[in-house]
């Protein structure tokens, strides 16, 4: 999979390479690594072999593989089959059978083929499609295989490999790429739970040399005295205190921080380089103290959202730079001077020339001739005028020239003329213009089309007075059109007879009009401007977008413009002509082409060097190229492609040559994409360019061309003249043989992706096309488009090359350097491409020991001497996992895989565990009898050992309406195969669109959900799928371990009509968003189960809430199914939940959501759980899921929980339950009695978070969840706000979101609520006491009578779980 990302070629050739090795794979685990390893890099660079085993021993194609077992298991392949074959639907593991399915295939409709998938290089692409199913590696797919590359090249199919594996091992693969840390957890309310656990047994335990596990099997009768030792040598060697700053300064001294061997000025100067990193990285980069960056190759990494497998697809396509640059010649340091050369698209705005003749744009003022501008300064000395910031200068200079481009008869145009006489009216210092575009038909007169009549008029006016005059005359005419309506030929003549009785109507505007000179040449100029759909403004040539030619938008606009150029002017000031400067700028060009300037652009990959290589048998032909003077550096590539033997293929061809003489920059290349199949004599003018390309001159050659690209020449040799006329090589041009057009006709097809005759221009590999038939690319747009590529990379590369024709011979020999208080830098080995990674850290900060592995692996991945490199920084209780390449036991079979090892720990702090994964990644505790979130290492014996699992790996979307641009909210989207359809749902959220579904590696339908959704919505296209945006079906493969996310747009169905926040069926039916749940939750119908919701982290909690399970179980006669957030929980608990479940006869489920990354994160772990008990409740649980009840672990339920789940909420989404006023010793805790609270509560309760009731449906119809997160990201960037995040957040928004308060029986905590009203209480809640800060354990078993009986049975049932287990 590695080698097919970089060609298919590499592809098949390691697969059919690999057939001599089948035989090796009995072998060991380590000469079968090396016997591929050592085939797969016969076609790499050292540096792509090192790549490839970083790649592996990251399994990062693990995913891959298991996603086409995924899509094989869709199929589902036949049974006792260890390979199949699938044709159109049909399946065999029989060769001969395949003949008869080929037969019948055209019956049957073509499987879709994934962008992943190997197609054999020879296969016809209208021949029937044979998927392989097969295992790569085994014999019997060799035979299979060798069999169906004949088939493929002698056209009879096209051939498709995906992988499958009959039957896949059961072993858990180990992965790496992900951070752990144990952050030190505070003690003040303990929550420890007092349950002993058994000792891992590690079989090494090394404590400072010693091997306490080999020790304990040597000597089982020492066992107490090693445990004293080994709590001795921890205890003695790694106190837990904080490290002295001499520490640290003499910690970075030792050392060797400069390579250069000038550390003995280290001390004297590093103040001074401190403090001049600090301005650097703060003005340059942006970064503030204690910040971390990483660069490779100058492009900046966020080390926030780029997870380990995203950084090597970044290092594999600079890899695949840097060896074609090298391949060049370009090699050390400048190969990475041109490599960090700015060349992405400027974003500056492209302007029209306006100095076009009189005639194209109509001028009615000017400011330098007309008196009513004669008592403005003259002189340009006045931009240096001190003014009051905004005030717009009023001077005698065309420096600011506003031009309307309307259609006389298009709606809009009557209010952008009001602008204009607005701007005009008030003195704005504006030269303004007008372009009218009119029918230019010469049958059409003034008496037939309004838009003829006003130019007329116009014309006529202006000749007889002037353009001023004109203009007003033209208002009148607008005046007299009603708001809405369109401007209509009685209007025009209705002022013009009022105005100019004595004028013959006909005269004017008939069709003998002497006043019609400009408008041939109005229209021409608008289309050669080529500056979009009417209307357009420009300003000083510019257009305006178009969402600002609203009139209130022009004017803010325009004032705004004129401001922001006069400042240009000021650096400017000695001007001579005014509009000569502003027309003589760089990015002023003879037209606009919005294809050109699209920020939307496609470019071809050409690192791998393989122009024009075709998976026929046809050679490779690469492309001649001419330009006029071969001995000068031409930064800007063209490549035509077009039927030069049609008229339009010729036109763009001669185009371009034309512009090539022109200009110093350009050579152009030509690839001919033929209408229909190539044959001698639907070829001629193709092979007359070839011919002349083959035999003369680079000069004589382009001067021939330019003939050929005339009609009058093509037509002359399709009426038989002798090409010697045209002085070409005749045995080039009379040879039959059409071999280059047919290899560029399959460029074009398979490269490309072009149709037959469709045209293109390829600049540097930038894509421009397909153009459509008709469609204007002249002299001007090429004139843009090298515009464009000078400006960007042209003249940077060109000045980059200039600068490598002198110093080739000079040796360079940096790099990879790390910045931290100073530089360490690290030289690679001479004469091979290598990395430039640039890491700036604080040492005592996560990001540092974050970024320590991941440079090593850099390091050992390129080609960076490393004997040097050491660990610095203090330890921070973070580990990062990661390995550069696969490691192997003693005995040469495949080690268990990198993980995260702590050792030499501090045994007094408490810690607990969290882990840093990639944002797709959804991992759940899987093995670990220990309290990860309590660790005490004081009483743990041995080691404390724990194992993940990768779970899931996320689909993350975006979703908008087209019609309104903004989230159809409350739409919802179900994830599924073909087989079965719906595996999980979600609803979109109004916050960005958001939607994520959990899946695995495979190929999966994305749809929407049946119901309401369905009914109302399809969807209207979509990105970032695997399916083209025309299919019905969204399919969208998980094949990788990265991130993918995916934008989808739905478009309302007609017979339903959306107004604001509500949607009407074409049936009268109005519901707000599209919270009516297609069906309820089918037991709830049967049985009314009752849905309880809770969290949990850490042993004691865990032990809580199964005391709390039971409690409810005790009182509550409905069915019960209890909710719990799988994220948190213990592998302890999630083994014995199914035995409670069993005994107790209720149902349970876990239910999970990944914290989106663009909602603001928290770090601390508690926060993160409060966090999910109010911030995503409407995409938590299932859609059919109407009313949940949350209860806190820590609670006792005295009552049956149906009397809450029925209580009337009046309308509101949630009830809570106040807090307790009654314990007056308590009133200076109370913090919502005062300050923030008092006031913005304004005499409402502030409730606790213990207890709640949701209605989700109100929940969801009302967006709340949006609501809710919407002010949780306000909110949160600062740190002192929502310091009890769970209860805050819905407090602090009562008033949007309303709150039912609860009656105060509901919820009794003693640290709030007085002992007299304990007797009527129907939950007990073991608040933290602020005052007395008693420990949980120790507060239940006091204010809780029943709580140690119920603790008592589940511990015997737990014994009862542990003896069945056994």
């Amino acid at each position: 999979e590695f080698l097919s990302e970089e060609g298919q070629e590499k592809f098949w050739n390691f697969v059919e390479k690999d057939d001599c090795l089948y035989s090796d794979f009995a072998g060991s685990n380590y000469s079968s690594y090396h016997g591929m390893l050592k085939v797969a890099c016969q076609s790499l660079s050292p540096l792509q072999q090192n790549l490839l085993k970083f790649s592996l021993s990251l399994r990062s194609y693990s995913a891959t593989v298991q996603a086409f077992q995924q899509i094989a298991a869709d199929e589902p392949p036949p049974k006792g089959c260890t390979l199949f074959f699938a044709v159109h639907g049909e399946k065999t593991c029989e060769f001969e059978s395949l003949g008869k399915l080929l037969q019948t295939a055209s019956e049957r409709p073509k499987p879709f083929l994934f962008k992943g998938d190997h197609r054999y290089p020879a296969s016809n692409p209208e021949s029937p499609i044979v998927i392989l199913y097969a295992e790569i590696g085994t014999e019997e797919f060799y035979r299979f295989h060798k069999l169906l590359v004949l088939k493929a090249e002698a056209g009879e199919i096209t051939y498709i490999l995906r992988h499958y594996i009959a039957n896949p091992s059961k072993e858990k693969v180990y992965l790496s790429g992900y951070g752990v840390e144990l952050a030190i957890k505070s003690t003040e309310y303990k929550a420890k739970d007092d349950t002993q656990v058994k000792d891992e047994n590690d079989p090494i335990d090394e404590v400072q040399g010693f091997l306490f596990g080999k020790l304990r099997q040597l000597y089982p009768d020492l066992m107490e005295e090693l445990k004293e030792l080994r709590k001795h040598l921890v205890e003695s060697t790694n106190e837990m205190a904080p490290l002295k700053v001499w520490q640290l300064q003499g910690n970075l001294y030792e050392q060797p921080v400069v390579a250069a061997r000038s550390s003995g000025n280290l001390t004297r100067s590093s103040n001074a380089l401190l403090s001049t990193f600090f301005q650097y990285f703060k003005g340059t980069l942006g970064l503030q103290p204690g910040d971390s960056a990483l660069f490779i190759n100058g492009l900046l990494i966020d080390l926030d959202t780029q997870d380990i497998f995203s950084l090597i697809d970044v290092l594999r396509n600079e890899a695949r730079v840097m060896e074609g640059l090298h391949s060049l010649g370009i090699e050390g340091l400048s190969l990475h001077n041109v490599l960090k050369l700015n060349i992405q698209p400027s974003d500056s705005d492209y302007a029209v020339d306006i100095r076009s003749p009189a005639i194209s744009v109509r001028w009615i003022n000017n400011l330098e001739v007309d008196s009513r501008y004669n008592s403005w300064p003259y002189s340009v000395q006045e931009l240096l005028r001190p003014t009051f910031p905004g005030v717009i200068r009023q001077i005698r200079k065309n420096f600011h020239n506003f031009v309307l481009i309307v259609d006389p008869t298009h709606e809009t145009t009557a209010e952008l003329l009001n602008v204009a006489e607005m701007f005009f009216s008030n003195h704005i210092p504006l030269r303004i213009g007008l372009v009218f575009v009119v029918n230019d038909s010469e049958d059409v007169d003034g008496l037939q089309d309004p838009g003829v009549a006003l130019l007329r008029v116009y014309n006529y006016v202006a000749q007889e007075m002037d353009n001023n005059y004109a203009f007003q005359t033209v208002m009148s005419i607008y005046n007299k059109v009603k708001t809405g309506d369109q401007l209509k030929v009685e209007h025009v003549v209705s002022v013009l007879e009022k105005q100019y009785p004595y004028v013959e109507v006909n005269s004017i505007l008939g069709i003998d009009s002497a006043y019609d000179q400009n408008r041939k040449a109005a229209r021409a100029y608008y289309e050669q401007t080529g500056v979009g759909p009417l209307p357009v403004v420009l300003f000083n040539g510019m257009p305006f977008q178009k969402d600002q030619l609203d009139p209130d938008d022009l004017e803010t606009v325009t004032m705004h413009k004129i401001l922001e150029t006069t400042s240009i002017f000021q650096r400017a000031v000695y001007l001579v002509d005014v509009v000569e400067y502003i027309m003589n700028q760089p990015n002023v060009v003879p037209r606009i082409n919005s294809r050109i300037l699209t920020s939307d652009r496609e470019y071809l990959d050409l690192t791998a060097m393989t122009f024009l290589h075709s998976p026929s048998n046809i050679p490779p032909a690469p492309p001649p190229f001419f330009s006029a003077d071969d001995s000068f550096v031409r930064p800007v590539t063209f490549w035509i492609v077009g039927d030069f033997d049609k008229p339009s293929g010729r036109q763009l061809l001669y185009d371009a040559i034309k512009h090539q003489k022109s200009s110093n920059n350009v050579r152009i290349s030509m690839i001919n994409n033929p209408s229909e199949d190539p044959n001698s004599k639907n070829t001629l003018v193709a092979k007359a360019i070839w011919a002349a390309l083959q035999t003369q001159t680079s000069n004589n050659a382009k001067n021939f061309i330019t003939k050929m690209a005339k009609e009058e020449t093509a037509k002359a040799l399709e009426a038989g003249a002798d090409i010697l006329e045209f002085a070409v090589g005749v045995k080039a041009f009379e040879s039959p043989k059409v071999d280059f057009i047919l290899s560029h006709a399959i460029y074009c097809r398979d490269v490309l992706k072009l149709k037959k005759g469709q045209r293109a221009v390829i600049s540097n590999g930038r894509i421009i096309g397909p153009l459509e038939d008709g469609e204007m690319f002249n002299q001007d747009d090429f004139h843009l488009l090298e515009n464009i590529i000078l400006k960007t990379s042209g003249q940077k590369i060109k000045s980059q090359i200039h600068v490598l024709l002198y110093l080739s011979n000079i040796f360079y020999s940096l790099k990879l350097f790390l910045l931290l208080f100073s530089a360490v830098k690290l030289r690679p080995k001479e004469g091979e491409t290598y990395f430039d990674v640039v890491a700036i850290v604080d040492p005592v900060t996560r990001d540092a020991q974050r970024l320590a592995p991941l440079l090593l692996v850099c390091i050992q991945c390129s080609n960076v001497f490393y004997d040097n490199f050491k660990k610095f920084s203090p330890d921070l209780f973070y580990r990062y996992v990661l390995e550069p390449e696969i490691s192997f036991t003693a005995d040469n079979n495949f080690a268990s895989g990198p993980i995260a090892k702590f050792l030499d720990m501090p045994q007094s702090p408490l810690f607990t565990l969290n882990l840093n994964t990639p944002e797709s990644w959804m991992v759940e505790s899987v093995r670990t009898p220990y309290d990860l979130d309590n660790i005490y290492l004081e009483e743990v014996d041995n080691v404390v050992a724990a194992e993940y699992e990768l779970e899931y790996l996320l689909l993350e979307g975006h979703c908008y309406d087209i019609t309104t641009g903004q989230p159809p909210r409350g739409l919802q989207f179900t994830l599924g195969t073909s087989t079965n359809p719906v595996i999980v749902d979600t609803i979109v959220m109004a916050n960005l669109g958001y939607f994520q579904l959990k899946a695995n590696p495979g190929a999966w339908t994305l749809r929407l959900r049946k119901g309401r959704s369905e009914d109302i919505y399809r969807i209207y296209s979509h990105d970032g799928t695997d399916s083209p945006p025309e299919a019905n079906e969204v399919i969208v493969v998980l094949n990788n371990f990265k991130s993918k996310i995916i934008k989808v747009k739905a478009s309302i169905k007609t017979g339903f009509a959306l107004k604001k926040d509500c949607l009407t069926s074409s049936g009268g039916r109005t519901v707000e968003g599209l919270m009516l749940p297609s069906y309820k939750l089918t037991l709830e119908d049967k049985d009314d189960v009752l849905n309880i919701f809770s969290v949990a982290s850490g042993h004691l909690y865990e032990r809580f809430l199964r005391i709390m399970m039971l409690s409810v179980l005790k009182h509550t006669k409905t069915p019960l199914k209890f909710w719990f957030l799988k994220n948190y929980l213990s592998p302890t608990f999630k083994e014995f939940i199914p035995y409670m479940a069993e005994k107790y006869n209720f149902q349970y489920e876990l239910v999970q959501y990944k914290w989106p990354r663009w909602l603001h994160q928290q770090t601390e772990k508690q926060r993160i759980i409060w966090g999910y008990k109010i911030l995503f409740l409407d995409v938590l649980f299932p859609l059919a899921v109407d009313k949940i009840l949350f209860v806190d672990a820590d609670q006792i339920v005295r009552t049956d929980l149906k009397e809450l789940r029925d209580f009337n909420l009046d309308g509101a989404p949630y009830g809570y339950t106040p807090f307790c006023d009654s314990r007056r010793e308590m009133d200076g805790y109370r913090f919502w009695k005062s300050g923030y609270w008092a006031s913005h509560l304004a005499g409402r309760k502030y409730h606790i978070s213990a207890l709640y009731v949701v209605d989700l449906k109100k929940f969801r119809k009302i967006a709340a969840g949006d609501r809710l997160r919407g002010q949780y990201q306000g909110l949160s960037q600062d740190p002192n706000s929502l310091s009890n995040l769970d209860q805050d957040l819905p407090n602090n928004m009562i008033h949007q979101v309303p709150i039912k308060s609860l009656p105060q029986e509901w919820l009794w905590c003693e640290t709030w609520c007085d002992d007299s009203s304990k007797k009527r209480a129907k939950t007990i809640d073991l608040c933290n006491n602020p005052m007395t800060k008693e420990p949980k354990l120790q507060a239940a078993m006091r204010i809780v009578p029943e709580w140690q009986d119920y603790d008592q049975e589940i511990k015997q049932l737990q014994n009862q779980a542990a003896h069945v287990e056994l």
